[in-house]
């Protein structure tokens, strides 16, 4: 088992840690992946997120106009130099 002890550190309003490349690499963890945190009694656990990519599809199946704010351009007039 791979391990660590790291002291936790001020960014900006935030808290974070550095992982060590060993315990990285331990995990499978890369740069710029999408993990999720979360707490489960007193344990913080990071769990990575499925890179799945979305097809236009199913992207636009997941939008809901109420959360989303609905149509932005609800005019068909110009507003500056637009040509349709």
């Amino acid at each position: 088992m791979v391990e660590a002890v790291l002291n936790i550190k001020q960014w900006g309003n935030n808290l974070g840690v550095r992982l060590p490349a060993a315990v990285a690499r331990a995990a499978h963890l890369r740069v710029d992946q999408r993990v999720r945190v979360s707490v489960e009694g007193d344990n913080v656990v990071i769990t990575p997120v499925d890179a799945t990519r979305l097809t236009l599809e199913q992207r636009l199946a997941l939008y809901d106009s109420k959360r989303h704010g609905g149509e932005q351009m609800t005019t068909t007039e110009t507003l500056g130099a637009e040509r349709w």
